[in-house]
């Protein structure tokens, strides 16, 4: 768990850090929905999770610590983290607007199939050119051709995860309230 604590940290802005709560559970505040949609599809991809995520305010004076923290946002994790339990892509989302995080549930769920699903060698792909390299630098990078790299990312379905994320985004952001 302290490997994926710290790999969360490096990898998204939190208004309140990461931390254990109880038993083999671990929640933050993230600062902006693109970045929730970040780490639950960095948790599906390492597997083993259910991930709860809660859409909602939270009191303030924010407290220095995640644990000590309260309010909707709170109370609705706790609430999804039950519920992705219970799920086939182990993972759910409540939110203030009932409607709004059952439709970012499906998005997310979707996104979550398909990270599950992708071969080591798309990810392979997917890692060089989302890092900025060309499709040809990529190939060169694997001594592959340029079509293989094309093939990987058609394959892994690296489009469709691009287009579905601001949507997930936005509904995180509409369930909130």
């Amino acid at each position: 768990m302290a490997a994926t604590l710290r790999r969360l940290a490096d990898a998204v802005e939190t208004v309140l850090p990461f931390e254990r709560t109880t038993g083999d559970e671990f929640q933050g505040l993230i600062a902006k929905p693109d970045g929730v949609v970040d780490v639950v599809l960095q948790l599906v991809r390492e597997g083993g999770w259910s991930i709860g995520v809660g859409a909602g305010p939270v009191l303030t004076p924010l407290p220095s610590s995640t644990r000590a923290a309260t309010g909707t946002a709170f109370f609705c994790a706790r609430q999804a983290v039950e519920a992705a339990k219970h799920r086939p892509a182990r993972l759910a989302v409540r939110g203030r607007v009932p409607s709004e995080a059952a439709d970012a549930q499906a998005v997310l769920s979707a996104l979550a199939v398909l990270v599950e699903r992708r071969s080591p060698q798309a990810w392979e792909a997917i890692a060089l050119v989302s890092g900025g390299a060309t499709q040809a630098q990529a190939a060169a990078r694997l001594g592959i051709s340029r079509q293989a790299i094309g093939q990987r990312l058609a394959r892994g379905l690296w489009e469709l995860e691009r287009e579905l994320r601001p949507p997930a985004a936005r509904l995180l952001a509409r369930a909130a309230g």
